[in-house]
């Protein structure tokens, strides 16, 4: 009898045990379907944000400035994931540019969301080789890893590198935290740092920069796409630019009390005012529309 009540009870805790792991999984069967779920309606969302940030771009590419900053890139410097277009690294790089040299600055996004390499070589370039910019920032080419091909990468980066300015800053691409990215993501920053050397080019760590946040990076500096960077992550992304940003003013851009046509010749290597860190963002004009998203999300990389 006392055997029988023992597998009585053995069948009842087994039973039991099937049906916790049985509820357990369906509640996570549950939880990642809505997980896939507000991931698919956050990307609707920035899908609808697309216009909203090129418009506000080329509108600023018609301001008036004493400065010409040319931008080649893809959707992040096009600010997708952040709260408005000026919250991007382009937009707090600009505020950087102003602060540290007192005069205004024409903004020239050229960037594209979804472009490639060969895509900014053939659509960004071409419009590129008629300005003259006092200041250019290249990051292109985290779309690449989606369809990696390794020759078609180097010979795309040779063709934007060959049109740049000796002072332009060339970003290598972000941290993307998944192992098998991060294979491709090695290989092409050894192109870009390899190519960029050759021509001469500074090459800006943002891989570095983005790694360093680490994982936990997922839930505080990615938008609800789990793929564009958020107001934190764009922060970051201009805090990997800033030193040779801040180099190159210093070196290469006078400030506005010796930029009049009456000034006297600056010397060589005449500091800036450059202020410690990053400015907080200028006040946006009240026509900018404003995109509807989240602080929070995933996996960082631009489209």
């Amino acid at each position: 009898m006392i055997t029988v009540n023992h597998r009585l009870r053995s069948l009842a805790l087994t039973a039991g045990t099937l049906a916790t792991a049985a509820g357990l999984g369906a509640a996570a069967v549950v939880n990642y379907r809505g997980f896939q779920r507000r991931i698919a309606e956050s990307s609707v969302i920035l899908n609808e944000t697309l216009p909203v940030h090129s418009l506000w771009w080329r509108a600023r590419a018609k301001d008036k400035g004493e400065l010409i900053y040319a931008v080649i890139g893809d959707s992040a410097a096009q600010g997708i994931g952040a709260s408005s277009p000026h919250r991007g690294y382009v937009g707090i790089l600009t505020d950087h540019i102003r602060l540290s040299t007192g005069r205004s600055v024409r903004v020239v996004n050229l960037s594209v969301s979804g472009a490639t390499v060969a895509m900014a070589v053939r659509d960004q370039l071409p419009t590129f080789a008629k300005l003259t910019p006092d200041i250019v920032t290249v990051a292109i080419g985290a779309n690449d890893i989606a369809l990696w091909d390794a020759a078609v990468f180097e010979a795309g980066i040779r063709q934007v590198c060959a049109a740049l300015p000796p002072h332009a800053l060339v970003a290598d691409l972000p941290c993307f935290h998944l192992p098998r990215n991060e294979r491709m993501v090695a290989v092409a920053n050894r192109i870009i740092r390899q190519v960029a050397a050759e021509y001469q080019l500074r090459v800006v760590p943002l891989h570095a920069t983005t790694k360093r946040l680490g994982l936990r990076s997922v839930a505080t500096h990615v938008a609800g796409d789990l793929f564009h960077p958020n107001n934190r992550g764009y922060r970051a992304w201009a805090e990997a630019f800033v030193p040779a940003l801040s180099a190159h003013l210093v070196r290469g851009i006078r400030p506005a009390d010796l930029a009049g046509p009456n000034a006297p010749n600056a010397p060589a290597g005449l500091p800036s005012a450059v202020p410690a860190g990053l400015p907080s963002p200028t006040p946006e004009p009240a026509s900018t529309p404003v995109a509807n998203t989240s602080e929070s999300g995933g996996v960082s990389g631009p489209s």
